[in-house]
Formats: structure tokens, sequence, C-alpha cells
């Protein structure tokens, strides 16, 4: 997808929300400054770059990288709030933070260097890890998945939604959606699938005892 060697985007900073091309992010705004955001986004070219803050406060300190999305469908509540989604369309590295007089921040972003192509698909080893992995860390975790309906997804799909959804640190979050490819990302995931199921199991196992 062209978007262009750089661009203006107006951000929204959400620790642990990642937004991957050809995906979508469902987002309950309720904050002024954010709902200024989206009613700017829906009046120009519906477009939102979500990325996430290194820290906590006001203003804080981003990542690197995000990924710009477009309000695919918009719910406008009476008393200012909105429900959207957002489908991602690709990610940018951010080149400059802008002086802006907008109560939200804007950003200039580059999109160059980004594997962002649809139909890359995974070795079918790597594939089979990672759903060993995914399982073993769902039974630890007790949560329960149809794992009929996720064997049958595409690679892309099954890789980034699950990166989207794991319930990581955001520095981890934000590992994910650096990750060159989707073979880079898929093994990632399984990296951190066992290391994050393995430190359950020891605070299990230290709890016991």
């Amino acid at each position: 997808m062209t978007i262009g060697v750089s661009r203006r985007l107006s951000i929204f900073p959400l620790g642990g929300a990642l937004l991957f091309p050809r995906l979508n992010l469902p987002l309950h705004i309720f904050e002024p400054r954010y709902r200024a955001l989206v009613g700017d986004a829906l009046a120009r070219d519906r477009r939102i770059a979500m990325i996430q803050p290194r820290e906590d406060g006001l203003v804080p300190e981003l990542f690197d990288v995000g990924c710009v999305g477009r309000i695919s469908a918009v719910e406008a509540l009476e008393d200012g709030r909105y429900n959207i989604v957002l489908e991602g369309l690709a990610r940018f590295r951010v080149r400059s933070e802008l002086d802006v007089t907008t109560p939200f921040r804007q950003v200039e972003a580059d999109f160059d260097g980004f594997s962002d192509e649809p139909g890359e698909a995974l070795p079918f080893v790597l594939r089979a890890d990672f759903e060993e992995e995914a399982k073993r860390f769902a039974e630890t975790r007790g949560i329960a998945l149809d794992w009929e309906a996720l064997a049958s997804l595409d690679d892309e799909t099954l890789i980034n939604g699950s990166a989207q959804v794991a319930p990581f640190d955001i520095a981890s979050k934000q590992a994910l959606l650096e990750a060159p490819t989707l073979t880079d990302r898929a093994d990632l995931l399984v990296q951190l699938l066992r290391f994050f199921r393995e430190q359950g199991e020891g605070e299990s196992r230290a709890t016991l005892q």
C-alpha cells in the first residue's frame, strides 16, 4: 500500500494497543483530546496513527514505530464519546514530533523500510511451533480458545492477531510490532509465549511452596 515517503500524522499514544496492516482495532474514545482527534480525522482523511508511549504521563516519550489506520466504522455517542474501529494501513517510523496547537499530538512519519505487503507465508515448522506453544501458554493461563477457528486463519492474521491480543508487557509488544517480517514476528512470538509461560509456571510453583 502506497502512502508516501513521509507524512504528517495525528497520533493516539496508547500502551498495549498494537495495530497491524489489514487488521482491525476497536477503540472506545472518551478523553476530550482524543475525541477532538477523532472528530478531526473524520473531517479529513479518517486516518489515526497508533503508537505506544514509553512511559506514563500527559506527554510521554514515544516509541519510534507505530501503525497508521483508517476509521472503518464509527459510532458517535450522545455525550461526545466515540466507538470506532481502525483498519491498519501501514507501519511508520517517527521522524520528528511537530509543534502544534491541536490538543492531540502530531508527528512527521516515514513509511520506508517496512515489509508490510500481504501474502507472506510462514515455514510450516514455524507455524506448527507457534500453535503448539500457544496451546501450552493458554493452558497455563486458563485461557479458552477456539483452536479449530484459529487453525483456519491465514498466517498473517494468525500471527499479527495473536501479537495484538497477547498479554505481554509494552516493551515485548513493541518488539513484535517492530519485527521486520512476519516470519521474524512469529519466531519472536514463540519465544515470548515460552518465556511468559515458564515465568508463570515458576511463580505458581513458588506460591505452592
